[in-house]
């Protein structure tokens, strides 16, 4: 797979989960691939301040992103 389609599936991961984000009054972003393996993204809104943003980034956004790219490893949220 190269970079852009990486890229492509990463930010359809991040579609699948965004509706469910919106709905708590929150976002997100993806910021950047680094060695195709690590993914960087931003939580916007009300998911800045919230107190399981972590259980989300780990349970929902790492895990989908997983499904549509298994070889992303690691993903992380930056602020």
């Amino acid at each position: 797979m190269n970079t852009e389609e990486l890229r492509e599936n990463i930010e359809k991961a991040l579609d699948e989960i965004r509706p469910f984000l919106q709905s708590d009054g929150g976002d997100i972003s993806l910021i950047s691939i680094e060695d195709d393996k690590h993914v960087k993204v931003q939580l916007k809104g009300a998911c800045v301040g919230c107190s399981v943003n972590q259980m989300t980034l780990k349970s929902g956004v790492e895990m989908t992103i997983k499904k549509y790219a298994p070889q992303i490893e690691t993903v992380v949220n930056v602020l």
